[in-house]
């Protein structure tokens, strides 16, 4: 399994140099950069593969003299296209960074396109099983090579971002604008080989442009992975219900710098289209940065717990419902979080907004020091709940634990000292304070003293403020390379088996992309599962393509009969207003599976209401 590491030294030391990167909890743009040599520990080689630090200075300064020699070349002429390389078929795990594109229109109010065409290749091939790097790790790699966030690299700086990246593939290209049609050009760089694909053309109308990079989303795809499964009717069907003007404030939101007027296009956004997820993401993040906190809290709110999103989001709104005193809520939404992904920092948030209850969060910060030992924060934690508890003697080894891995933390020593005491003044105490707002200029991540402590009674928890984003993504990443490898081995009846129960999983969350995609890798193991087609035939209906749907349904009924496809046909009658046909099969479906919820509702919606008799006529 291929481990993407975005917090340790050297990911790649096979790879050309880059100083590795060590991200710290800062927020959501991480500022704190490391060398090889200060994250490893003392008497290690800086890596074990013999890394020579001048041999990969040379060696990149001669690729990127190459480079600038081999790219005029291959845009000279169209006599010297047989001179582009055509990328190999590849697996998706590579991953892949997308550029915004050059704005060739001469109009600068045109430039949020170049953006936009990057954050449509990113969710669409995000959705469709690429690994994809996000437009705030793009951010944060041109920070850390000294560029501005809307710096246009040439072609040699965008090899160096890649490396920083660790990318295998960068999407570059352009677009230009005549007679009001919009002409995009894509080509694919091997970051290994030095090698630019083909250009990729789309070419469409520009009040259709959401359609255009779609269509161009679905040829990269195909240019990354000739055999890629999904139709491009699949990608039109991503973005159907968004309208342009509300996608194009998102993008003019996002890249504004300015907080107000940030806020103001997302505003616009959201009313646009109050379905589009990253939209409320970015301006509840907006919100939270702030300090609006009830209005991020709001905001983030309007996310699905299905959602892709849903983890980032609750996250913050944990922190939003925290910073204005709402407890149950923080403790609730960090609860969600790590249910599903639980890294401490998570944890540790969620035994703090419980201590803030008056409960008792001890296991919690335990667990958080199992998922980090070398945290110091957590041990601190751990020691304000066991004094809680009246055990003063491992509240006292916990704090001591905490002043080894930060000896100047002078809130730590004050604890300590606090501990000590013959008596201590709150070591028996059974409950915790009552729960009040903690302004967020109060609230620690760290114990650096410079907050005030009252001696007479045991200092707050600390809270962590930051999502680390990058970790939640490899380990997201590392449990599906997992559950791969667990399916690979599987005969293919079971393969096939578990993966179309994948895809209803995310048919039921409403992410189509990922469960075409799921019922697609079902097919392919196993053609005749019938599962899998009805999978597909609601995927189809739900995009749009009535034909395609009904033939799949029909075609999962006769390997086996079953509700889902029946019940499939039935929404498709009932949409062509063939009503007895659609009661006709819901009668089907039931007799499968008469407790079919679904079935139920559908029934009761095709029951014609009942009507009155006539009154009778009067006697004479």
């Amino acid at each position: 399994m291929r481990k993407r590491n975005y917090n340790h030294c050297c990911v790649r030391p096979n790879r050309f140099h880059k100083r590795c990167i060590r991200r710290e909890n800062t927020g959501r743009s991480f500022s704190v950069k490391k060398s090889c040599s200060e994250l490893l520990p003392a008497g290690r080689s800086i890596c074990e593969n013999g890394f020579r630090p001048l041999r990969s200075l040379l060696l990149f300064l001669a690729l990127a003299l190459v480079w600038s020699i081999v790219v005029p070349r291959l845009h000279a002429t169209t006599q010297n296209a047989a001179e582009t390389a055509t990328l190999p078929p590849k697996a998706h795990h590579q991953l892949l960074l997308a550029l915004p594109f050059d704005n060739r229109t001469g109009q600068a109010n045109l430039d949020w396109i170049g953006e936009a065409v990057s954050e449509v290749l990113n969710q669409r091939l995000g959705a469709s099983g690429f690994d994809i790097i996000s437009r705030d790790d793009r951010q944060y790699a041109l920070e850390h090579l000294g560029l501005p966030r809307n710096f246009e690299p040439s072609r040699a700086t965008a090899i160096r971002l890649a490396q920083t990246l660790d990318a295998d593939d960068i999407i570059v290209g352009f677009y230009t604008l005549q007679n009001n049609n919009l002409h995009l050009s894509a080509q694919l760089l091997d970051v290994n080989g030095l090698r630019l694909s083909q250009p990729l053309i789309q070419d469409g109308p520009l009040d259709h442009m959401l359609d255009v990079l779609d269509s161009l989303a679905w040829h990269v795809a195909r240019g990354l992975d000739p055999k890629f499964p999904l139709p491009e009717s699949s990608f039109q069907a991503a973005g159907a219900s968004l309208r342009l003007n509300g996608f194009e404030n998102y993008i003019r939101g996002i890249v504004e710098a300015e907080p107000a007027e940030r806020i103001r296009h997302l505003k616009i956004a959201v009313a646009e289209n109050p379905a589009y997820s990253p939209a409320w993401l970015a301006l509840g993040m907006t919100y939270f940065s702030e300090q609006q906190f009830d209005a991020s809290a709001t905001a983030l709110g309007h996310l699905r717990k299905t959602d892709r999103a849903a983890l980032e989001a609750e996250f913050y709104r944990g922190l939003a419902f925290f910073y204005t005193g709402h407890y149950d809520e923080a403790e609730e939404a960090f609860a969600f979080v790590a249910a599903q992904l639980p890294l401490p920092e998570v944890v540790n948030d969620q035994g703090v907004a419980a201590s803030r209850r008056g409960h008792d969060g001890g296991a919690l910060f335990q667990e958080a020091i199992t998922g980090d030992p070398q945290d110091p924060d957590y041990q601190f934690n751990l020691a304000i709940a066991l004094a809680r508890r009246g055990d003063t003697r491992s509240a006292l080894g916990a704090v001591g634990q905490a002043l080894k891995l930060r000896p100047q933390d002078s809130e730590a020593i004050n604890l300590q000292n606090m501990l000590r005491q013959p008596n201590p003044p709150v070591a028996n105490a059974a409950t915790t304070r009552p729960a009040t707002v903690v302004p967020a200029s109060e609230q620690r991540d760290t114990g650096n003293g410079d907050s005030a402590q009252d001696h007479r009674s045991l200092p707050l928890e600390r809270i962590k403020r930051s999502y680390n984003d990058a970790s939640f993504r490899q380990a997201a990443s590392e449990m599906e390379e997992i559950e791969a490898q667990r399916l690979a081995s599987l005969p293919p009846a079971e393969q096939a088996a578990a993966l179309a129960k994948n895809g209803k999983t995310y048919l039921g969350r409403g992410l189509m992309l990922e469960a075409e995609r799921q019922f697609q890798l079902a097919l392919a193991a196993n053609p005749n599962d019938a599962d899998a087609h009805a999978g597909l035939a609601e995927v189809r209906r739900r995009n749009g393509d009535n034909a395609q749907a009904r033939a799949e349904a029909q075609t999962s009924n006769t390997l086996r009969p079953n509700a889902a496809a029946w019940l499939t046909l039935a929404r498709l009658d009932r949409t062509e207003h063939q009503l007895p046909a659609a009661r006709e099969d819901v009668n089907r479906a039931l007799q499968i599976e008469p407790a079919n919820s679904d079935a139920h509702g559908l029934q009761q919606s095709l029951t014609p209401p009942a009507t009155s008799p006539p009154p009778a006529a009067p006697k004479p």
